[in-house]
């Protein structure tokens, strides 16, 4: 009886693990999902005068501006910061570098699984259409895709390429990654005129 029940109860052990890993894993994108409606009912807060707009009473983190990518279908609340809570809830503001549309180069960190899983899609000549919290649109167009070490991508915050304002999106590489490595996939943007944009 007992070299029946050993092999049962390594099996019970080993689904019980199994359910944990896969609970864990499903996780992360359900936690990433809620935070962005939460997150959009924030923007709007912001967009309407209200500052520092949290998306929940506890939150460190603040939407400065919001991402979208409309050949993709993808959107993206962005917030203050690449601290790890920032980026566990959306994509971040690197502190270093300008503010979306101003002059210079804008970065935005992401999660390759996550808010910025979309990057690996994202194709040179598309459009990108960001918002800082006060001001209109600003459309960007991709001009190149680069994969570079994490502590030498060459960006520069003041350098806004020949449109005098640049949108960089870096996320790690590569992008079925499970660990985070010494590589980063960068977007570069160029301001592009709005007009660029003919959807709705």
């Amino acid at each position: 009886m007992r070299l029946r029940s050993r092999p049962a109860a390594l099996g019970l052990v080993l689904l019980a693990a199994g359910l944990g890993l896969a609970t864990h894993a499903l996780a992360i994108p359900a936690k990433a999902h809620l935070a962005q409606v939460l997150l959009d009912r924030a923007w709007q807060r912001t967009r309407e005068g209200e500052g520092e707009a949290r998306p929940w009473p506890w939150a460190d983190v603040v939407p400065v501006a919001r991402l979208a990518v409309p050949r993709l279908d993808a959107e993206a609340v962005v917030l203050g910061g690449t601290s790890g809570e920032a980026l566990a809830f959306g994509p971040g503001h690197l502190d270093a570098s300008v503010a979306v549309g101003a002059p210079g180069t804008a970065v935005l960190a992401g999660h390759r699984d996550t808010h910025f899983r979309f990057l690996r899609d994202l194709a040179v000549g598309d459009l990108v259409l960001a918002q800082a919290a006060a001001g209109p649109p600003v459309a960007y167009r991709v001009v190149s895709t680069a994969i570079v070490a994490a502590g030498a991508s060459g960006l520069e915050a003041d350098d806004g390429g020949p449109t005098g304002a640049r949108l960089a999106l870096v996320t790690c590489w590569p992008f079925d990654g499970v660990a985070r490595g010494p590589l980063r996939y960068v977007v570069v943007a160029e301001r592009a005129p709005l007009l660029a944009y003919a959807g709705p």
